[in-house]
């Protein structure tokens, strides 16, 4: 009589478990596969990294408030709320659009300022745009504001990214992306007092779908945020950066070759292969080579972190050792403006004293520093306050949205556009760089740009600007002033 059958090794009930297993993980791993690829992207139309632009017009834009008086010698460089507008006009398919503010028309301001008539304007023609077959996508950090309300309820799409739970910072990027191939990216918010009251610089790139199709994957990126609290931890095909700084896009920029890749932060917002912002400034003042001209609205090498109710704050070196070694071991010239107003961090002037400091008893060694201030800065209004976030070198050219203040590249998020040209400044007409660095000039001579010393008894002992006296020497008059407190 024959015994009792053995199964087969392969059909016992742990080899049937685990077999199960290994189909169901691969089941797994190819839902996240194509989920990453195809869910988690969008459309990016007909345009492609293949079949892209490159010949591209770019253009300088700026805000100079009203009661301004600078020299009428000089280019005069595209006003902002003409550019927006030209890239208004140029729209047919769709308009992608990121600011950390929406306030273009000032609800809560009885009567409405006449100041305020750009921001209406510019808020009807967003408005308009449903009736134009033009759809309208918005990515902010706002959870609760009017005019983004009234955007949706006329058609425009809105995502909100919750940057508190990502890093516990806010949605510092501002710019624009329209049709995929034109675009605006600067230091002016979808504020009003952008286009009237405060001094802003930006650009405004034509016909550049290559550069336009990157940044619209840093879009993509807050758009897929929509309503998440994690970063997925495959990244999209459709997120993951075109150019960074070791493979920036050759091009052509008003038909001078130059090369460009678009920038990212805080780290964690940074795609695959994403140049973060700090390494891409590190990058430019590291390539300069005579000179670095930078004009940001605060300056303060520092990172405060808070937990666990424990506020910790540390020296932030990244971008002040790089000035320091430019100056110091290449001879690089160094201009930085900063502006002088209310929420200047005390702090600040301790630091650009250290940095003045470099140069003395120095043979071939210039740093200077400047502090812009306009008399009209008062309450919360920000009037006349330079907002510019930007550096120009003899070679290269960074528009970011943030101020170089440690913290804001570590929490906050935000972009930046890295142009450099194949022939230095000087080599050709009228490039973008030397349009950049005479603004720069005509603000660095202007009468509201000026040298900031303490008194000689309070010198290094800053407790805060109400005790600091703080005195102005402009350098036409070269004489002291007035003290002037906050």
């Amino acid at each position: 009589m024959a015994g009792p059958t053995t199964p087969e090794p392969w059909k016992t009930p742990q080899k049937c478990l685990a077999i199960f297993a290994l189909v169901f993980c691969c089941f797994v791993l190819v839902v996240l596969i194509f989920s990453s690829v195809d869910i988690w992207g969008d459309d990016e139309d007909s345009i492609t990294e293949e079949n892209c632009g490159t010949d591209c017009r770019i253009e300088l834009v700026e805000n100079i408030p009203g009661d301004f008086s600078f020299p009428k010698n000089g280019r005069a460089h595209l006003p902002l709320s003409v550019g927006l507008h030209t890239l208004l006009d140029q729209a047919k398919s769709s308009i992608e659009v990121v600011s950390p503010v929406w306030n273009l028309s000032p609800w809560v301001l009885e009567p409405i300022p006449s100041a305020a008539k750009q921001g209406q304007l510019l808020f009807q023609r967003l408005l308009s745009l449903k009736s134009r077959g033009v759809k309208l996508k918005i990515a902010s950090g706002l959870t609760n504001s009017a005019e983004l309300k009234t955007l949706a309820a006329h058609n425009a799409e809105v995502h909100f990214v919750n940057m508190t739970v990502f890093t516990r910072g806010g949605l510092h990027s501002s710019f624009w992306i329209v049709d995929r191939k034109h675009f605006y990216i600067g230091s002016a918010d979808m504020d009003w007092r952008s286009l009237s009251k405060r001094k802003e610089v930006g650009v405004v790139v034509y016909n550049c779908s290559c550069l336009a199709l990157d940044l619209h994957r840093v879009f993509s990126f807050y758009w897929q945020l929509h309503e998440r609290d994690y970063i997925p931890s495959i990244w999209s095909k459709r997120v993951t950066a075109l150019y960074g700084r070791h493979d920036a896009l050759q091009l052509q920029l008003n038909a001078t070759e130059a090369t460009a890749y678009v920038s990212a932060s805080p780290e964690l917002f940074c795609s695959k292969d994403r140049t973060r912002d700090v390494d891409a400034i590190y990058e430019v003042i590291q390539s300069a080579n005579t000179f670095v001209f930078i004009s940001v609205t605060d300056y303060l090498p520092m990172v405060s972190r808070s937990f666990r109710g424990t506020s910790v704050t540390r020296y932030w070196s990244t971008i002040d050792e790089v000035i320091r070694e430019a100056v110091v071991l290449r001879g690089v010239r160094v201009r930085l403006l900063i502006s002088f107003w209310k929420k200047t961090h005390p702090l600040t002037f301790n630091f650009v004293t250290s940095l003045k400091s470099l140069c003395m008893q120095l043979h071939n060694c210039s740093l200077e520093v400047r502090f812009f201030s306009h008399k009209e800065q008062k309450d919360d209004m920000q009037h006349g306050l330079n907002h510019n976030k930007y550096m120009v070198t003899d070679n290269a050219l960074y528009v970011g949205s943030h101020d170089w203040v440690g913290s804001d590249f570590a929490i906050n998020a935000g972009v930046g556009l890295v142009l450099k040209m194949k022939h230095s400044l000087g080599d050709r007409n009228v490039s973008i760089l030397e349009r950049v660095k005479a603004a720069f000039e005509r603000d660095w001579r202007s009468r509201y740009a000026k040298s900031l010393q303490a008194n000689k008894d309070q010198q290094g002992k800053y407790r805060n600007l109400q005790q600091a006296n703080i005195y102005m020497e402009t350098k036409e008059e070269n004489e002291w002033n007035n003290p002037l407190y906050l």
